[in-house]
């Protein structure tokens, strides 16, 4: 590989992230105002402390969907040459789905799957 092209393309990017940031610090108007601070909801003022805390089960809920989500997606490459893969496939894809069931029922008994 030709480290002088790196070598070029890395500054370049370094010098043109740099330039622009720069001219945005420059040109960027600046204005201080302490309302900017507040915590904003709908426009309305907010009641008490604006830092409360959430349930942490909407965010495991989250993160268990995207999990699943991502992981259904595998199919789909699968499923173009399903056919080209033959046994093997079936018995790999399987494998899979019988992990993903498993992980499902771990989260399901665990209660990860409620939400109050």
């Amino acid at each position: 590989m030709n480290f002088a092209l790196l070598i070029v393309v890395s500054l370049t990017a370094i010098v043109l992230v740099t330039a622009a940031l720069g001219i945005a610090r420059l040109i960027s108007p600046r204005s201080y105002n302490p309302q900017k601070g507040e915590a904003y909801e709908c426009g309305m003022p907010t009641r008490g402390q604006s830092w409360m805390q959430f349930k942490v089960g909407y965010y495991l809920f989250a993160i268990l969907f995207l999990m699943f989500d991502i992981e259904t997606v595998f199919l789909f490459p699968w499923a173009t040459v399903v056919r080209d893969l033959g046994v093997v496939g079936l018995i790999n894809i399987s494998f899979f789905l019988f992990v993903l069931v498993l992980g499902l029922g771990y989260a399901w008994k665990k209660g990860a799957l409620e939400w109050m």
